[in-house]
């Protein structure tokens, strides 16, 4: 058994100034009391919350008389709050919440505030929150009191929109209202927006008259500026990644700089360690130096002392018959042996030895020949010999030891300039490296130097073109063809410009009043198109939803009437009712559409707003028609009022067979039975509330012996209403 609607929360609302609470259990709570007692003031607030606009629906005149108004014993209030409370675990509404709560609010200046869970919405939003579940007012979920014939009473056209109210295909229809509002304000703008461009279009062709040559120029600016572009930009970035390249090159061959001149530090720091080594070989050969002077001068004595010898020799030789060849011989050895020995000491001191050694033997030879023929020399001249003989031997253990030193000083010299040569030579690569380096890094410098003259050069080309350099610095790289050179690509330029200044100056006013008109047509235009599409969508979407409706409205009341007829034979005990469609608009309006097809574009939009009109005055409704039996009546006007009471009982008991609500309110609506015709109702109801909640107003016993929930309305001593509550088994 459904349990939708949960609660009720009254505060300041018409006769309840306390706050009360009502719960509304599964099944059909009762509401009884005295007349006067405010029963009533609760189905008038549900209907309130449900989102009632007219104060008049609710027994009242304006919003304020829906605030308690107050007694002799108590004071009026300022205001009037109510809230619903509704059951949503199995998601009935569209929130992903288990319980919703609906709040309403008036004050005394009549503003409304409307609340959902808490949150503040609109009036509408409200209405719409309720239409897509089918519990609108304009409906029969709620039947206030002296209603219970609303439905027979109600206009054709009411009757059919209490039936899409219930059948919920309210949802369906406030769209389709909505959307048509929407249609005819999109056809005003649409009218609005026609005359517009009808209105601008003769100034727009005049301005263009006049603005074509400066249209002209404009393209032929655009071009030359895009030319500019590619001829200035190619340059401009060229250049510009070429020094960028050149300045990058420098900074990367300047740590090959430093590389260079730490090699060349090495090779110094080398060079004086090499140079450290020297002045121990330098006292070295200062000995050796002495030492060979004092050889020189034991020379000086032996020649000195070979040249007294040649003396005595002389003498001897003067002597006649003293002297023999051999004598002379030896003279003349002697001689050479000197002039030899000399020679050979200025050339090289080593060979002194073999020429001593020589000369003692061709002495002893001669001196052998001497003997032979008796001539010896004489005794102080040999000695003389012997002791030169033994000087020079003397001599020749000095000159060993001198060669000896001199041979290592040699090879130390060697080892010295060796190293020395090495060290130079490490110093003048380095030279050698840093003056390429520096010979390079000046070439680059040059190129760096040639390539900012012609960048300097191409901007004063820019600026004379009117252009800034900065400009290109945002330019897209772009390659000149390589169909085109540089002097054609030029010349296109050129003759650009020239073109240009041929046209003149530009009245920039008028072309900027050309431009602005333009835009102006051309937005109106797209508003035009927009528009005009707009107004098929609607179009479209209206005779959607009217097909949606009308089709499942058709398809629903065929089944309402089955149900109605048989609801209609058991309170009458017989005859015959049913719900018919009157008003065939839709038949008008595509008589007129036929009609104006035929005719041209605007008469057949009049013919088309004509049959709207014409729609809208023949409306389709719902019309009842009857036949009671064993009576000859079939005009609802001649029925009684228990009569029509028993017409919108059995047509409200048909709707909710075929379309069960969720909960209905029922406000005294057997007011007019009789006892059989109560326990009739009361036994429907019983049977109904298996799959809809009922909140009944009644005074009838036999509807409060169905009930789960009895409430009971009195009012206190100041006033106010109070209510109790019974729950039956």
């Amino acid at each position: 058994m459904p349990n939708l609607l949960k609660r009720l929360e009254l505060n300041g609302f018409k006769s309840f100034a306390q706050k009360t609470v009502l719960e509304f259990p599964t099944g059909i709570t009762a509401i009884v009391g005295p007349n006067g007692s405010g029963k009533s003031n609760v189905i008038d607030a549900i209907r309130w919350l449900l989102g009632e606009r007219e104060a008049k629906n609710l027994r009242g005149a304006k919003a304020e008389d829906l605030i308690f108004a107050g007694t002799p014993k108590k004071a009026r209030l300022g205001q009037a709050h109510a809230s619903l409370h509704f059951e949503n675990e199995k998601n009935f509404f569209p929130l992903e919440f288990a319980e919703i709560s609906v709040s309403r609010q008036v004050d005394r200046d009549g503003s409304n505030k409307f609340f959902l869970n808490k949150a503040e919405i609109r009036l509408k939003d409200l209405i719409d929150f309720f239409a897509k579940v089918r519990l609108g007012t304009k409906g029969l979920v709620v039947i206030t009191q002296g209603n219970s014939d609303i439905f027979v009473q109600a206009s054709p056209a009411g009757r059919r929109e209490m039936l899409e109210e219930m059948l919920g295909l309210r949802e369906y229809q406030l769209k389709k209202n909505s959307s048509e509002r929407r249609l005819k304000n999109t056809e005003i703008n649409l009218e609005k927006v026609d005359a517009l461009i009808k209105e601008i279009l003769p100034h727009l062709r005049s301005l263009k008259r006049q603005t074509g040559r400066w249209e002209k120029r404009e393209a032929l600016a655009d071009e030359l500026h895009n030319l500019e572009n590619q001829f200035f930009g190619h340059q401009w970035r060229e250049l510009g990644d070429k020094i960028s390249g050149i300045e990058k090159e420098i900074g990367v061959h300047r740590e090959e700089l430093k590389i260079f001149e730490k090699e060349k530090d090495a090779a110094d720091e080398y060079l004086k360690k090499v140079e450290a080594s020297r002045p121990a070989e330098r006292e070295e050969m200062a000995g050796i130096k002495k030492e060979l002077n004092e050889v020189l001068e034991k020379r000086s004595q032996f020649q000195k002392e070979l040249g007294r010898l040649e003396a005595r020799l002389e003498i001897y030789q003067k002597k006649p018959g003293d002297v023999s060849v051999p004598a002379t011989k030896l003279v003349e050895f002697i001689e050479k042996a000197r002039t030899r020995l000399e020679k050979t000491l200025d050339a090289e001191i080593e060979s002194l030895r073999d020429v001593i050694r020589e000369l003692m033997r061709e002495i002893d030879v001669l001196f052998s020949a001497g003997e032979k023929e008796d001539m010896a020399l004489p005794q102080d001249l040999k000695s003389g010999l012997a002791e030169l003989e033994k000087n020079l031997a003397g001599l020749d253990g000095e000159i060993s030891a001198l060669r000896l030193k001199e041979e290592t000083l040699g090879k130390n010299q060697e080892d010295f300039y060796r190293l020395f040569k090495k060290a130079a030579a490490g110093i003048e690569a380095a030279k050698d490296k840093i003056e390429k380096w520096e010979n390079k890094n000046q070439e680059r410098l040059f190129e760096k130097e040639r390539l900012e003259l012609r960048l300097s050069e191409l901007k004063r080309q820019i600026e004379q073109a009117g252009r800034k350099p900065e400009e290109f610095n945002k330019v897209m790289h772009s390659e000149i063809p390589q169909s085109e050179s540089f002097s054609s690509f030029e010349k296109r330029i050129f003759k650009l410009r020239g073109d240009l200044a041929g046209i003149g100056e530009v009245d920039e006013a008028l072309l900027k009043e050309a431009r602005e008109t333009e835009e102006r047509h051309n937005f109106l235009e797209r508003q035009f198109e927009d528009l005009g599409k707009a107004k098929n969508d609607l179009r479209q979407l209206i005779e959607e939803l009217s097909d949606k409706i009308r089709n499942e409205f058709m398809e629903a009341l065929g089944k309402i009437n089955e149900e109605f007829d048989t609801f209609f034979r058991l309170m009458f005990d017989g005859g015959r009712a049913k719900l018919k469609i009157v008003g065939q608009g839709s038949s008008i309006k595509g008589q007129v559409k036929a009609k104006g097809a035929e005719e041209n574009k605007e008469s057949n939009v009049a013919a088309e707003e004509e049959a709207e009109k014409e729609e809208k005055e023949v409306e389709e409704g719902i019309e009842i028609s009857v036949n009671l039996p064993r009576k000859k009546i079939h005009s609802l006007e001649t029925l009684s009022g228990g009569e029509r009471s028993l017409v919108g009982i059995a047509a409200l008991f048909a709707l909710i067979s075929v379309s069960p609500p969720p909960f209905l309110v029922l406000d005294e609506v057997d007011a007019a039975l009789d006892s059989r015709n109560s326990r009739r109702f009361g036994e429907m109801l019983k049977e109904f509330s298996k799959k809809t909640q009922f909140i009944v107003v009644t005074h009838n016993r036999a509807v409060m012996e169905t009930a789960n929930v009895l409430y009971g309305v009195t009012l206190n001593e100041d006033g106010t209403s109070k209510i109790l509550s019974l729950k039956l088994e």
